[in-house]
């Protein structure tokens, strides 16, 4: 369980919410994480739980039926998701997907898509990765050229988080194929609409239950209405909101890192080798105390980031060392936490092995390892 005693950056009002959290988790998500990890996907019933439970979206304006708090709520439930490892796609729609629709939408994009999203009758995607494209949006294909009060829309997008479950995707397009960065726009995508297939539910080596897919658009007509924000901005409202996305990933990894390490401590008292407690060898007793070490300043450095990020000071560059630092400590850490199990680590049937694989994605989505390297070089 994670500890919030000397953590400033949570009150008492704070505190409860995040009982009330573990609370609905153990009752609605833990009894169900094995099926949705064997099924490769999450059961829309799950999102309209959360929200009558008011965990999607708790930062919305009361305007549109959310409940205007701060970011510091999504952290109590992204550090909740994290420390459960239970990859849903809930900090996708509530951290990431629905500031695009609240700051840049209209009142009535805002009036149709807020409330479901709250209620979690409408899940959300955001295709941005192509096939060949990675990292580099500028390399964008998918095209939207206007025709008459319509945009035709044609590309296709790969590893796309909520694909499959998805009733809308915000989409990034290239409206203008000269322009590079700034022809670059977002526009919302129904499903269902004509012109708009999903591709395969793509098989991957870890994080199951968040369903992945490609998303296939084929003289995809959209009413010019569809757009967010204004045409050839997309560039610039994308580079405004990764910061938070960096962070929910950030405090996704730390809180998962924190778990792999109970989870070697839990079985290293327990386990038995050559008649003692595999605890009681300094070899084990030093490499827990060297990732204790780590944690520690791991959870300081958190706070200190939502502290500045509440306040609307967190920088890119701040968010990418936060990602980049507790994405590669978890990674650390699984890796040591599976070591101290020895050949259990590799059986499915112990939580560190899920830990493990699934900690791999989280240096590479959100802008990989590398990126964040140059992305801080450059504020240096």
């Amino acid at each position: 369980m994670i500890s919030t005693d000397g953590r400033p950056v949570f009150d008492d009002e704070l505190n409860m919410f995040r009982d009330q959290v573990r609370k609905f988790f153990a009752k609605s998500l833990i009894p169900n994480l094995d099926r949705w990890e064997e099924q490769k996907i999450v059961d829309r019933e799950f999102w309209l739980a959360c929200g009558e439970a008011g965990l999607l979206c708790p930062n919305v304006s009361p305007e549109y039926g959310g409940l205007g708090l701060d970011f510091r709520y999504n952290a109590v439930i992204g550090e909740e998701l994290g420390y459960l490892n239970a990859h849903t796609g809930l900090t996708l729609q509530s951290d990431v997907i629905v500031d695009y629709i609240e700051q840049l939408g209209t009142e009535e994009q805002k009036h149709l898509w807020l409330p479901r999203m709250i209620s979690g009758e409408a899940i959300a995607a955001i295709a941005m990765t192509e096939p060949g494209t990675g990292s580099d949006l500028q390399a964008v294909r998918t095209t939207a050229a206007k025709s008459g009060d319509q945009y035709i829309i044609n590309g296709s997008k790969t590893y796309i988080s909520n694909g499959q479950n998805a009733d809308f995707v915000v989409l990034i397009v290239k409206t203008d194929p000269r322009a590079g960065a700034k022809g670059l726009s977002l526009i919302l995508v129904e499903a269902g609409t004509p012109g708009f297939q999903r591709g395969r539910k793509l098989d991957k080596i870890g994080q199951n239950p968040a369903d992945t897919s490609e998303l296939f658009f084929e003289d995809c007509r959209v009413p010019l209405s569809n757009l967010l924000g204004e045409e050839g901005k997309g560039f610039g409202y994308l580079m405004n909101n990764l910061p938070q996305e960096r962070l929910t990933i950030a405090i996704f990894a730390q809180a998962s890192a924190q778990r792999a390490f109970d989870e070697a401590v839990n079985f290293t008292r327990e386990r038995e080798a050559f008649g003692r407690k595999i605890f009681d060898f300094q070899n084990t007793r030093f490499s827990l105390a060297g990732l204790k070490a780590k944690l520690q300043p791991g959870w300081a450095h958190l706070d200190w980031c939502l502290e500045r990020h509440v306040r609307g000071e967190l920088t890119n560059a701040e968010a990418s060392i936060a990602k980049l630092y507790h994405t590669e400590l978890l990674g650390e850490i699984c890796d040591m936490s599976l070591q101290l199990h020895g050949g259990a680590g590799y059986m499915n049937e112990y939580a560190i092995a899920r830990l493990w694989r699934d900690a791999r994605a989280q240096r590479i989505y959100g802008g990989t390892s590398e990126i964040m390297k140059e992305l801080i070089a450059r504020s240096i």
